[in-house]
C-alpha cells in the first residue's frame, strides 16, 4: 500500500492513508453518539499517534466533500451520514483492532471529560489589584453542591487548577466534607488516592 502522509508523530501500526484515517474517523462516529467538533476528532488522532495531524486533516475534509459527514448548525460539530455508516459497516474490519480501540477509548475519555466540565463548571474572572478568582463549583447535575472561589496570582495557575479540578472534583468534595466533619479517616484515604495518581 502506497503511503501518503509523514510518519512523524505516528506511533507503530498507526495509520498513514488518508482512506484507513477516513474509515477510522466514520468508525468512530459510527460507535460514538455524540457530535464531536473537528478538533477534537483531529486532537484525538494526533495526540494518541493514530495518526499525523495533516493527514487526518485532509481525510476529514474529504469526508465531508463526498457527505460521509455533515457539519452541525455552529459550523464545527460533525456529525456521521447514512453513508459514512456504510463505509464503517463495509470498511472498518480492514483497520487493526488495537487502533479502532484505541480511537475509541480517546472519545469516550473526551466525552466523559466533557461531561465533567459540564457539571462542574470553573469560571476564571480578573481579581481586583490584579491576579484572577477561580470560582469552582461541584454540582450532582442539579444542584451546586460546594461553591469555592480561590485566588490565583497568573493566568497561568489558574489554568493549572482548573485543569488539575477536572481531573477529579469529587476528591475536592470529599476533602472539603471530610475537613467540615471533622472525618480523619476520609481525608486520609483521599491523600492517600492522590498519591497513588501521582
Amino acid at each position: 500500500m502506497d503511503f501518503d502522509a509523514f510518519s512523524a508523530g505516528v506511533e507503530p501500526g498507526g495509520l498513514r492513508n488518508t482512506r484507513e484515517i477516513g474509515i477510522l474517523i466514520c468508525y468512530m462516529l459510527t460507535n460514538i453518539k455524540n457530535p464531536f467538533s473537528k478538533k477534537d476528532l483531529i486532537e484525538i488522532i494526533q495526540t494518541n499517534g493514530i495518526a499525523n495531524y495533516f493527514e487526518a486533516a485532509s481525510a476529514l475534509s474529504e469526508l465531508i466533500k463526498y457527505g460521509n459527514i455533515d457539519i452541525g448548525e455552529n459550523d464545527d460539530m460533525i456529525n456521521i451520514t447514512k453513508g459514512g455508516r456504510l463505509v464503517s459497516q463495509q470498511l472498518s474490519s480492514g483497520l487493526s483492532l488495537s487502533v479502532r480501540q484505541k480511537a475509541l477509548s480517546a472519545l469516550m475519555k473526551l466525552t466523559e471529560r466533557r461531561k465533567i466540565e459540564k457539571e462542574n463548571p470553573v469560571v476564571i474572572t480578573d481579581a481586583e489589584g490584579g491576579g484572577y478568582n477561580v470560582n469552582l463549583r461541584i454540582t450532582d447535575g442539579i444542584r451546586d453542591l460546594v461553591s469555592l472561589t480561590m485566588f490565583v496570582p497568573d493566568r497561568a495557575d489558574a489554568n493549572v487548577v482548573k485543569r488539575n479540578f477536572h481531573d477529579n472534583p469529587q476528591r475536592l468534595y470529599s476533602l472539603i466534607l471530610a475537613s467540615v466533619i471533622g472525618e480523619k479517616g476520609m481525608i486520609q484515604e483521599a491523600i492517600k488516592e492522590l498519591r497513588n495518581e501521582q
